[in-house]
């Protein structure tokens, strides 16, 4: 007879164990949010870096100038955005309570051809159509929060760098290469650093794409919204469904019917456009996300980290699932993870295995 009670003694520890973790990085999220965004940042940049470093520029020079390049970055959009920010909060009240009118004239016209009007009343007190508009304010307000932290972001994302050639010998010595556990190492970062690489590009063209229709409308703060596009790009689908509804319900107080449907016709086609066509393409397979762990991880992460951990929601489950992929014994972990395409690709690769 098997005795079942140190394998459950085993799962109550591994239990304990991930709680203490979880409520551990709860606890420390103001210090653990910088250093997260300063990994994902070294990430994106390592291969600039190391392609400086192949064109002989010392790696000490090749790091400082990837970090100036994105103070720089951080600093345009900082004093660009955080002006329009300010401005929008301060409107946001007015533009809450403009649309609170408008669904009251609404529920006021549906109860005149209803017989339970006190039902239809009931429905539009439920309905708060400027919570999206301030939802998007607190993630802004968030993400310039996080930028108070710039030092310390920067400070990290430079040691990260100037590590990233040395980590190879360093993982050899620690664990040897006889098992591949450099190979498996390598192969993890090179997929999260492109993941993350070409997650961005496409984030910022999307952004971009955001900005200009918003302002080509007439819409107020068109730069808020190319910005709020750009981060929620990280989410998919829910993150461009979030960065839409704030748009166009800014756009029915101040534009008009016409323009909030042109608004919402424009999200949709460049969400479309990138999200089923062009994003997938430059992915390729194995970075697909089942839609139900992208909703359960926003929950999660934005309940550990704030807001800012909704944003990075994605790219941390994304880094778990690289991880569990890399590892024969939790591959199967990944793929549950995954989406439905990339597990079609797992059985076409299995299947053309086996005929051989």
């Amino acid at each position: 007879m098997v005795d079942l009670a140190p394998t459950k003694t085993s799962a109550v520890i591994t239990l304990a164990a991930v709680v203490v973790v979880v409520a551990g990085m709860k606890a420390a999220s103001a210090l653990i949010v910088p250093l997260l965004i300063a990994t994902f940042l070294a990430l994106i940049t390592v291969r600039p870096m190391l392609w400086l470093q192949e064109n002989r520029v010392p790696t000490v020079l090749a790091a400082l100038l990837i970090v100036l390049t994105i103070m720089a970055a951080i600093t345009i959009v900082g004093v660009v955005v955080g002006r329009s920010l300010a401005a929008f909060t301060a409107a946001l009240p007015g533009y809450q309570q403009q649309l609170q009118g408008l669904i009251d004239g609404v529920v006021s016209f549906v109860a005149q051809y209803t017989d339970s009007d006190q039902s239809v009343e009931r429905v539009g007190d439920l309905i708060n159509p400027g919570w999206a508009m301030g939802l998007a304010a607190t993630l802004l307000n968030a993400v310039r929060d996080i930028m108070t932290n710039t030092l310390l972001i920067v400070f990290t994302m430079i040691f990260i760098l100037l590590e990233a050639s040395s980590f190879p010998t360093k993982i050899t010595a620690a664990f040897g290469d006889t098992a591949g556990s450099l190979d498996r190492a390598k192969q993890f970062l090179d997929d999260l650093g492109r993941y993350l690489g070409i997650k961005t590009l496409v984030s910022i063209v999307t952004g971009l794409l955001v900005w200009l229709l918003t302002w080509w409308l007439g819409l107020d703060f068109p730069k808020l919204w190319g910005m709020l596009a750009f981060l929620l790009n990280y989410i998919p689908t829910l993150g461009s469904i979030i960065a839409a509804v704030p748009a166009v319900l800014l756009a029915l107080v101040q534009l008009g019917v016409g323009e909030a449907t042109a608004t919402a016709i424009g999200f949709m086609a460049i969400n479309i456009a990138f999200g089923n066509f062009i994003e997938p393409r430059l992915m390729g397979y194995g970075v697909g996300i089942s839609p139900l762990i992208i909703f359960v991880g926003l929950i999660f992460w934005g309940w550990v980290f704030g807001p800012v951990g909704m944003l990075l929601s994605v790219p941390l489950s994304m880094t778990l699932k690289l991880a569990l992929e890399n590892d024969d014994r939790t591959r199967w972990i990944a793929i549950f993870i995954g989406s439905e395409r990339d597990a079609q690709h797992t059985l076409a690769a299995e299947d053309a295995k086996a005929s051989d």
